[in-house]
């Protein structure tokens, strides 16, 4: 049954991606699309309003996806290197309940946000449609890049320093 959960997974995130065949394409350039969910520890999150003048990359991500999980691990020192200069990481999980996410992150021990978006709304906004992938928004809530799978430190610590 476990090994069923990716599969039923991506067949949702097909699914809600294709319910939005009239939403514009989200480009490098553009103003990151707003949207409210809650953080795991219950506080609501408001993107962009509450990350003013911030370096924001948000991350979409499953308990299920390997690299998800070795990425989140690998940013971990690079958000406490860079926390202070204005650098916030939103790991944005998708479609799974608090009870699935709050012992991996808690294994994982990350310290930045992590968001639930148990209905996906956030997922078809930002036209996600494999994992994980991130998007880095400038200091004026611009995108300015979008890393499609896995990350190395070394490559996210290169785009986000020419912005904070």
């Amino acid at each position: 049954m476990m090994a069923a959960q990716p599969l039923l997974t991506l067949l949702l995130l097909v699914l809600l991606v294709g319910c939005e065949a009239e939403s514009p394409l989200l480009r490098i350039g553009t103003a990151a699309p707003a949207f409210t969910l809650n953080r795991l520890d219950g506080v609501t999150s408001h993107f962009p309003e509450q990350y003013a003048n911030q370096v924001v990359a948000i991350r979409f991500w499953a308990d299920w996806c390997p690299s998800c999980r070795s990425e989140m691990t690998a940013l971990e020192p690079v958000y406490r290197q860079y926390h202070d200069r204005g650098l916030v990481i939103l790991a944005v999980n998708v479609l799974q309940p608090a009870e699935t996410v709050r012992p991996f992150v808690t294994q994982l021990g990350i310290s930045y946000d992590v968001l639930l978006d148990t209905q996906g709304e956030v997922t078809r906004q930002y036209q996600v449609m494999a994992l994980p992938v991130t998007y880095i928004i400038d200091r004026k809530g611009i995108i300015r890049t979008r890393i499609l799978g896995e990350s190395t430190p070394e490559v996210f610590t290169k785009e986000i320093t020419g912005l904070l």
